[in-house]
């Protein structure tokens, strides 16, 4: 692929994109079934925050990315819960490129519980909430994301973005 098929010719990044970042999220209510518990479908967007994170270290926005005629989408997603994720917990999304190629790219996930509120929680809620620790990992999952241009179709991630 050329740089002009890709846009790449549009976007410079002021710097290399991290290959590895966190960013901390408190759990809202909407997030939450009726039992307090984050809902399994929640998780996908905080995935999604730490991703356009890791691209902003570049100095490039993924809105960017797209107008440059870029756009990644998701061609494989996988989590595996191991503890809840209540209401009102901080948790820590750590994403890390896996790994990069011409058109893919692999990253994987941890949720971690850097909050927790014990205290005013009674009942089966608090029997979940002391069963998870500080630093304990609760979630993992992992992405793939290939790259196509506006029209759907294949093409080469910019190379900046391919070493990262």
């Amino acid at each position: 692929m050329s740089a002009e098929s890709n846009g790449e010719e549009d976007l410079r990044p002021a710097r290399r994109p991290e290959v590895a970042g966190a960013i901390r999220v408190r759990v809202r209510y909407c997030e939450c079934d009726p039992m307090g518990v984050a809902h399994h479908a929640a998780y996908v967007p905080w995935l999604e925050m730490g991703r356009t994170e890791l691209l902003r270290s570049s100095g490039v926005s993924y809105a960017q990315l797209e107008a440059s005629g870029v756009f990644l989408v998701i061609v494989k997603l996988g989590m595996s819960y191991r503890r809840p994720v209540l209401y009102d917990d901080v948790v820590e999304v750590r994403t890390r490129v896996a790994k990069a190629g011409r058109v893919k790219i692999e990253h994987e996930y941890e949720v971690v519980l850097v909050e927790r509120e014990v205290g005013s929680l009674t009942g089966r809620l608090a029997g979940m909430a002391a069963s998870a620790g500080i630093g304990e990992v609760l979630a993992s999952g992992m992405t793939v994301l290939a790259s196509v241009d506006a029209g759907g179709n294949v093409c080469g991630l910019p190379e900046w973005l391919v070493g990262s």
